[in-house]
């Protein structure tokens, strides 16, 4: 069954999220190798690299059901943070936004009682919880430390040790 234009236009408009959440991520490394973080720096690399295997997750779901796909324009994001703290308070909001992205997509797909669609978007919905759920912990953990210097050293080799694994 094809999949209706609304749909994939829905599509279409997700995958730019998720490219969007790369280029916000790769962003916010630069500010953290820019700011003697190492290990910060490379959690938000591996998460630039998730939030593009997530977008590459949503392409190749629309070719294997002969869709084609139309990629839009990304932003320039923002580049100036003034704490550990700052970014990963960012990082919620915008993984929030990406939630509820993904939440009016499924029902899109419910609406066009789309059922592949809706068993992929199953996946990005439990990806989101575990996303969310992850922030919170880094934001409640920045938190305690505060400005401590060796308490955000430690905190940074931590972080360094963040690997990809394959979504």
């Amino acid at each position: 069954m094809a999949m209706t234009t609304n749909l994939v236009q829905a599509f279409h408009t997700q995958i730019q999220a998720e490219f969007q959440s790369a280029y916000v991520y790769l962003s916010m490394a630069a500010w953290f190798t820019e700011n003697n973080l190492p290990g910060f720096a490379t959690w938000m690399r591996v998460q630039w690299e998730e939030e593009t295997q997530h977008a590459m997750k949503l392409v190749d779901f629309l070719h294997n059901r002969g869709e084609a796909v139309a990629l839009h324009a990304i932003a320039s994001p923002t580049a100036t943070y003034s704490s550990p703290l700052d970014v990963f308070e960012r990082v919620r909001e915008h993984e929030q936004k990406i939630t509820a992205s993904i939440n009016a997509l499924y029902e899109t797909s419910l609406q066009e009682k789309d059922l592949p669609s809706q068993i992929v978007l199953q996946w990005f919905i439990n990806e989101q919880v575990e996303e969310e759920a992850t922030v919170v912990d880094i934001i409640e953990r920045l938190r305690m430390v505060g400005s401590d210097g060796p308490s955000i050293y430690l905190f940074d080799r931590e972080m360094g040790a963040r690997t990809l694994t394959n979504a």
